[in-house]
């Protein structure tokens, strides 16, 4: 009998020790870590604030690559949530949803998780940082409340060598995904007209003639050669009764230091035909030694596109860059080669003022 006292005895001090310290440890958690990227300040936010690329900075997919993602609602800011599901044990169901987006400044996210605790956040905030401002400041923070949970106060004596890993990983992560995106500020081909801004935007099947051609980066030459280009094209048009759609492209293939490979090409249809929607390949016949045009349909695809104006078009690269690094932080994959709709025309576009394109390219 003495004997079970003692061991009841012995339970009930760990019990109130087990209550005190606990009463003692704290309700809530917060912890807090930080990296720099050398990335513009648009590309970080953009990237946070969509979900679409969840999967490439945070941490928690590494844990199982089986695990299924799905993304609801908005593609992006204020309710963009991705919701994952796992059999692997301590994963289970959850998500990562925005409840809190400030341009620039930071992006907050929900986490709900089978893990102890309640009111789980993330935040990404951002601050210019480095020589002249050039670099960003990624900090996160996690915050989690166990209140009166017993239990889960003890869990957080847990949450800096778990969660706190987790966050650096996360971090190092996205500073790599980061460095793979073109250092371009995407936000400045909208400054002046909020329609020049990027979009996503479907091209149908098309029928085009296109000429082949690699000159020296001399603008008298490479205009010159266009003009050439566009002769072969008219006449095939002529030859086959059809007419030609739109401004003239130019698809770039290598911009060199000495030389400039490009295509010139002409959407096409038949003469009269006024259908709207993806074309079917037409029957065009190349007529004519060393005739240089190709005809081709192209498939239908998604493309970034954005309006570009005011220069000429040896201004164009940065603004390819530009639309190329706006598609990637929305977690799209560039495909094939970006191209140009010369909307001036050919001459107008190689003075430094009269330039105006559309630039393009195709993703999925």
């Amino acid at each position: 009998m003495t004997r079970l006292i003692e061991i009841l005895i012995s339970l009930a001090i760990v019990a109130a020790l087990f209550l005190i310290v606990g009463i003692v440890l704290p309700s809530s958690r917060h912890l807090s870590h930080s990296v720099e990227t050398n990335r513009k300040l648009t590309i970080v936010f953009d990237t946070l604030n969509s979900l679409r690329r969840f999967k490439e900075w945070n941490p928690i997919v590494l844990r199982d690559p089986a695990m299924e993602l799905k993304l609801v609602g908005k593609d992006e800011g204020v309710g963009a949530r991705i919701e994952y599901s796992s059999q692997e044990r301590g994963l289970g169901k959850g998500s990562w949803e925005i409840v809190k987006s400030e341009p620039g400044k930071l992006v907050g996210y929900k986490i709900s998780n089978p893990e102890r605790g309640d009111n789980k956040r993330s935040q990404f905030s951002f601050k210019p940082t480095g020589r002249n401002n050039r670099n960003v400041e990624i900090t996160q923070t996690y915050d989690v409340d166990y209140g009166w949970n017993l239990l889960g106060r003890y869990s957080g004596l847990y949450v800096s060598s778990n969660i706190g890993e987790d966050m650096k990983m996360g971090l190092a992560r996205l500073s790599n995904l980061l460095a793979t995106v073109p250092n371009y500020d995407y936000s400045k081909l909208s400054e002046t007209d909020a329609a020049n801004a990027p979009k996503i935007a479907e091209r149908p099947a098309e029928n085009v003639l296109s000429v082949t051609a690699a000159v020296e980066r001399n603008n008298d030459k490479i205009k010159g050669q266009i003009h050439s280009n566009m002769e072969w094209i008219n006449k095939v048009i002529a030859a086959n009764g059809l007419q030609a759609v739109g401004p003239i492209r130019i698809v770039t293939n290598e911009f060199g230091s000495d030389i400039y490979s490009f295509d010139v090409v002409q959407v096409v249809r038949k003469v009269g035909d006024t259908s709207t929607g993806d074309a079917t390949k037409l029957d065009v016949k190349i007529e004519g030694a060393g005739n240089p045009v190709k005809a081709e349909l192209l498939p239908a695809t998604k493309v970034a596109v954005a309006s570009s104006g005011g220069h000429n078009f040896a201004a164009l690269p940065p603004v390819r860059d530009a639309v190329r690094a706006w598609a990637l932080t929305r977690g799209y994959t560039t495909t094939d080669r970006p191209y140009e709709a010369w909307k001036a025309g050919i001459d107008p576009s190689f003075d430094p003022t009269l330039g105006q394109f559309d630039v393009y390219w195709p993703i999925k």
